[in-house]
């Protein structure tokens, strides 16, 4: 039987994705340091008005809150005993809003990097992190998400590490990473790195492609980067909605929804089929690339020259797979 998502896609020239789940949670008063997955079960009405914004601002597809949710994450705060709890308490909460939408939504069961760094660079085995990315996946599973979603990651062996888990427990999944150092992840993976890789996986992923890092315009830089490769499977976008600023001891993300509405027509002209954001976008954001997907025409493929007019100069001189990439590397950001 044909999944949800893939069906959703051979009906849809594109789908639009949700925005932020730590942004849009901090705003519900969530605690600097407090594991947002708590509120799956402390605050259930929270995660439900989270999913809820998302889907009646236009999102065809919304993760749940569970990017922190597996044992190593949650051993800091001395819980990782409730990683089954946690994330079928998320997964059903998502299924309660996506079945009261009145038209197909797609609820997928985000997974975060376990925090840890894998052998030989760290002490995480491959075999371990199979395990606890198998224990999340299973979790969301039993608590009804259409797909599994691998976000943020920044080391191939991480992500061939869900891959392996997310077949392990017979689930359909997407994947993406961050690039935020000179086009690059922390560990240096390149946008044809990725590209390539999730075409050698046994379980290749439906779709793939990049989230977070540092602003709109550089991520539309990666996602040109794996059309390069030739690559015919979807491509996610999912980029924050402008630059993150300190304003009176508090993170702003200085993206417009106008910005954000140029930001997802660019994608989709660029031929992203899953167009969503990340830290920073709010349900008002939503709204507007739900509204500019809906009613501008279809352009050509964007080339640097038009991404940069449209939504910013680039953070460094190069995408990371050229020779000119000795651009200096920024300070890893994590999260949603």
């Amino acid at each position: 039987m044909t999944d949800a998502l893939t069906k959703m896609l051979s009906t849809r020239d594109w789908i639009m994705a949700d925005g932020a789940t730590g942004t849009n949670l901090f705003n519900m008063g969530l605690g600097a340091g407090d594991p947002p997955e708590f509120w799956n079960v402390d605050k259930p009405e929270n995660i439900l008005a989270l999913y809820k914004g998302a889907v009646d601002a236009g999102s065809d597809l919304f993760l749940t809150n569970s990017f922190g949710g597996n044992a190593s994450r949650l051993k800091l705060h001395q819980s990782q005993h409730r990683v089954g709890e946690l994330n079928r308490a998320a997964a059903e909460l998502g299924r309660e809003v996506a079945d009261k939408a009145g038209r197909p939504v797609i609820v997928a069961g985000s997974v975060g990097p376990t925090g840890e760094i894998m052998q030989p660079m760290g002490t995480l085995t491959h075999e371990i992190a199979v395990e606890m990315f198998h224990e999340q996946a299973v979790a969301l599973k039993e608590g009804g998400v259409d797909v599994l979603w691998v976000e943020t990651i920044s080391a191939p062996e991480e992500f061939k590490a869900a891959a392996e888990a997310f077949a392990l427990a017979g689930m359909p999944w997407c994947g993406t990473m961050s690039f935020d150092t000179a086009g690059r992840t922390m560990m240096g993976t390149t946008s044809q790195m990725l590209a390539e890789l999730v075409e050698k996986l046994p379980n290749p992923p439906i779709a793939f492609g990049a989230n977070c890092g540092v602003g709109a315009s550089d991520l539309m830089r990666t996602v040109l980067g794996f059309f390069a490769q030739g690559s015919e499977r979807p491509v996610i976008a999912k980029g924050n909605a402008g630059i993150p600023k300190y304003k009176e001891g508090v993170i702003h993300y200085d993206g417009t929804p106008e910005l954000m509405g140029e930001y997802a027509v660019l994608a989709r002209d660029a031929g992203v089929r899953i167009i969503g954001g990340c830290c920073g976008t709010m349900p008002h954001h939503l709204r507007a690339m739900r509204e500019a997907l809906e009613t501008r025409p279809k352009g050509e493929r964007p080339s640097l020259e038009v991404i940069s007019a449209a939504l910013g100069g680039f953070s460094s001189a190069s995408d990371g797979t050229g020779d000119d990439d000795g651009a200096p590397r920024r300070e890893r950001r994590r999260g949603r």
